[in-house]
């Protein structure tokens, strides 16, 4: 189930000897753009088994004596609590969040810089809050027919209106909580406040996706528009490489809109630009170091189901627009793959009917597929998490490792004590009983100790889980994926 094909530490030497390179052509100033996330990019470790969520943080560290962390955020993605997928925290957030995690590793964070800023009030809140911690805050402002517009753009009405980010270190990361942050304007800007200081600083790209030696349609490729269509990404061709080497790259369409901004901005800082495409920008590697690339492409195209099913829930959460599920249906049409190429679906949705209750199934890493179904005592993930420790374990079906007379009095404290309305228990809330019954049951230890198996399979339910329930598979490393319908007809699920 687990192939690998992909090559980590071949992908470590080549990714950081080429940055290096990228820093020698510039001197003095380098605005390095991080696409992607810095240190747990587990859409990458999906779509390419083998490699590292933190890969490109132990590159940077490398250089951590000469390098400082601008964070950018879209005050729009503020206003609307924007959430990233993968941990279930508000872009806002992640902000906090990062900055700990960069510090804790000895990093250095500079600034925090508010793009696409208009007044609005959750960003100023923000900037507040930020600054009361003690985090430096800068605003980039909107500007009108951007990218389209460069005399407008490059000039002091345009990036000119935005705050120049002071920095005191000679490498600049630029890295944001998510895409459409505005990560590269953000850099462009800076190149261009540079200039009027007489500061000579140049500019490159580390972007995983979409990978630029790889055919346009690859499944690889393809699971990177699946994973932005709510930035409306589109994978192209390189015109403009193209032209320059008759050479045929990937890239997508917001460089490509970008570059001509690029050229003039560059233009009047040296005369003449040092790239001639956007792809001569980037500095990606990962292309060189897929070892298996069947491996690849099936990982790819699950990464594309699991999207689907994202979107799917969060459109009937009204939290995307609908055209975003058709969007995800024509790159499954492009695969040649459909939501039901994933057997945990079928095996979840069977089960429900069978029961008349919500269900779920997950896939271990053997293939054998384990499912959960909804009872008096329990929700259909805390079900299924107890019965995959269980197979896992090589422990008795029929062994309760939680007995009723343990469950119960934590029912009684969830209903009589806390107002909740549902008696059932949660995954969080079984994981906490098992491990206080782990002192004293081996049994309950051998389950326990199966949790670290779990890391990277595959699970599904009938009906959209619980935050909760949600964020325990996220941290342990289940992909999950939920059918886009509730348990219950309420308005309001918490």
């Amino acid at each position: 189930m687990f192939k690998i094909g992909f090559d980590n530490e071949k992908y470590l030497k080549m990714q950081s000897d080429k940055i290096r390179e990228r820093i020698g052509q510039f001197g003095g100033k380098l605005y390095l753009e991080f696409g992607g996330k810095l240190f747990d990019d587990y859409h990458a470790s999906r779509v390419l088994p083998g490699f590292a969520p933190d890969s490109k943080v132990k590159m940077l560290l490398q250089m951590k004596e000469s390098a400082e962390i601008v964070i950018v955020i879209s005050a729009g993605d503020i206003e609307k609590n924007k959430r990233r997928g993968d941990l279930g925290i508000t872009y806002d957030l992640d902000v906090l969040r990062l900055i700990d995690a960069f510090r804790g590793i000895g990093l250095y964070v500079g600034s925090v810089c508010i793009t696409h800023y208009c007044a609005q009030p959750a960003a100023d809140a923000f900037q507040k809050r930020l600054e009361a911690l003690g985090v430096k805050v800068y605003r980039h402002y909107i500007i009108p027919d951007y990218p389209s517009n460069v005399p407008l753009i490059v000039s002091d009405e345009g990036f000119g209106k935005n705050e120049y980010i002071e920095t005191t270190r000679p490498l600049v990361v630029v890295t944001a909580p998510g895409p459409g942050s505005g990560k590269m304007a953000t850099c462009l800007s800076q190149l261009f406040h540079e200039s009027k200081r007489g500061v000579k600083a140049g500019y490159a790209k580390f972007e995983t996706f979409p990978i630029w030696n790889l055919p346009l349609k690859h499944p690889v490729n393809l699971a990177y528009e699946a994973a932005t269509t709510d930035l409306n990404d589109v994978n192209m061709i390189d015109p403009f490489h193209l032209e320059a080497y008759g050479v045929t790259t990937v890239n997508y369409n917001r460089d490509i809109e970008i570059f001509p901004v690029l050229n003039a901005i560059f233009q009047r800082i040296y005369g003449a630009s040092p790239y001639k495409s956007p792809t001569d920008m980037g500095v990606n590697m990962a292309g060189y170091c897929i070892i298996d690339d069947e491996a690849c492409r099936r990982a790819s195209e699950q990464e594309v189901i699991r999207r689907y099913y994202a979107t799917a829930c969060l459109v009937r959460q009204g939290l995307s627009e609908p055209g975003e599920i058709h969007k995800q249906e024509l790159i499954m049409n492009q695969l040649g793959v459909s939501s039901q190429d994933r057997p945990v679906v079928a095996a979840a949705c069977r089960k429900a009917e069978q029961t008349g209750q919500p269900a779920m199934a997950l896939e271990l890493p053997d293939g054998r597929i384990v499912t959960g179904r909804t009872s008096s005592l329990l929700g259909p993930s805390a079900a299924l998490m107890l019965n995959a420790l269980k197979e896992l374990g090589g422990i008795n079906d029929e062994m309760h490792l939680l007995s009723p007379i343990i469950i119960e009095p934590i029912q009684r404290l969830k209903v009589e004590h806390m107002g909740n309305h549902n008696p059932r228990l949660h995954s969080d809330e079984i994981l906490i009983a098992l491990s206080i019954c782990a002192a004293t049951n081996p049994t309950a230890a051998l389950a326990m100790q199966q949790l670290s198996k779990l890391r990277g399979c595959e699970a599904h339910a009938s009906v959209i889980l619980s935050r909760v329930d949600e964020n325990v598979y996220h941290k342990l490393g289940v992909n999950l994926t939920c059918e886009p319908q509730y348990q219950t007809k309420k308005l309001y699920h918490a």
